[in-house]
This record gives structure tokens, C-alpha cells and sequence, in this order.
């Protein structure tokens, strides 16, 4: 699975067909540019992101009533990302929520959240398993708990080794592109 930030293609970079556009509600600064976007996108498949606990800019915050009909009118949103999920409880909301076609993936973003995957997975309600790692939250968590830094390779590796064992993609981040064309500062200031 190849998933881009829809930004990338403001950078004119041509992406095959099946590539899936993700989009990072922290990045988005109302319901309506939401809509623009996914009606502009709207033969590609959606990687929605929403970010939970997130306290570094920018940080939109919405609802998951401030979501409700998005989510269930706009069929091209196919996964829907939780941040910060640290256990099964973690999802349960959403589970009760997300339209049963949309694929819930939690983000795995600390300790904790490698600790209890086997759970976590569990709690997937669908039989596609997706997880996504944060390797920068990973670090910082880490760091914050006061763990030796040795320990980040020891977690993306118990991490990697339970995907594969277990039929589960896990999405990682392979590179960034960087631009001169961004002009953005309404992320950055509230």
C-alpha cells in the first residue's frame, strides 16, 4: 500500500493509480476545507488522520461529531487513523462510530502502545489488520519515560516481528518531501 499526502500533489509528482491520499486533520483547518478536499479527491481512495492528544502544531481539533456525516457521506474515505492508541479501550469509540466499511487503524506512537499490540489488533473490527507507526512520537515517548534510547530498535523490531508473524501491514514513513513552495502559516498560528 502506497499512501501520499494529498499535498504531494501540489508538487505536480505524478503517483500510480492506486495510490491513497491521506489526509492529516491536524493539517486542516475546518469541516469545509475537508469537504473541498475530499470532493476534489473524490475518485481516490481517503486515508483520513485523525490526530487525538496531539499537543505539537498545528493542532485542528474536530470531533467525532464534527465528523459524523463526513464519514458516511463521502464513500471514498476507505481508512480512518486514530492517533495515540495505547490499548484496545483506545478504539472503542470509534468502533462504535466508523461506518463498517471504513478501516480503522491505530497509530502506534509510544511504549505502550507496542507493549499491548496483540490487543490492540484484536480490537480491529475488520478483518483487514492496518497499524501505522509513528517513529518520531515512538522516540519521543521513549525518551520522556526516561528509557535508555537503545530501546526505539528494540520496540519498532517487537513491532515489526508481530506484523509479520500476524498477517498485519504496518505502515511506516519513507522519506519527506521538503518544499520552497509552501506559503501556509495558518497551521502554526491559532
Amino acid at each position: 500500500m502506497l499512501i501520499v499526502s494529498q499535498n504531494a500533489l501540489n508538487q505536480n509528482i505524478e503517483f500510480p493509480e492506486a495510490t491513497v491520499y491521506r489526509i492529516n486533520l491536524a493539517w486542516i483547518n475546518s469541516i469545509e476545507e475537508l469537504e473541498i478536499l475530499l470532493t476534489k479527491h473524490n475518485t481516490q481512495s481517503i486515508f483520513l488522520d485523525l490526530p487525538k492528544d496531539r499537543i505539537k502544531p498545528p493542532n485542528n481539533r474536530y470531533t467525532l461529531e464534527d465528523l459524523f456525516n463526513i464519514l458516511n457521506t463521502h464513500k471514498n474515505i476507505k481508512y480512518f487513523a486514530i492517533s495515540n492508541v495505547n490499548s484496545p479501550d483506545d478504539l472503542n469509540i470509534y468502533k462504535n462510530v466508523i461506518p463498517k466499511e471504513i478501516v480503522l487503524v491505530p497509530k502506534i506512537e509510544s511504549p505502550a502502545g507496542v507493549l499491548n499490540i496483540n490487543s490492540i489488533v484484536d480490537a480491529i473490527p475488520t478483518s483487514e489488520k492496518i497499524l501505522m507507526l509513528d517513529h518520531d512520537d515512538l522516540y519521543s515517548a521513549l525518551i520522556k519515560n526516561k528509557e535508555p534510547s537503545s530501546k526505539f530498535t528494540e520496540y519498532i523490531q517487537t513491532l515489526s516481528d508481530f506484523c509479520n508473524e500476524n498477517n498485519v501491514s504496518l505502515l511506516r514513513t519513507i522519506g519527506v518531501i521538503f518544499s520552497d513552495d509552501e506559503k501556509r502559516t495558518t497551521q502554526y498560528i491559532q
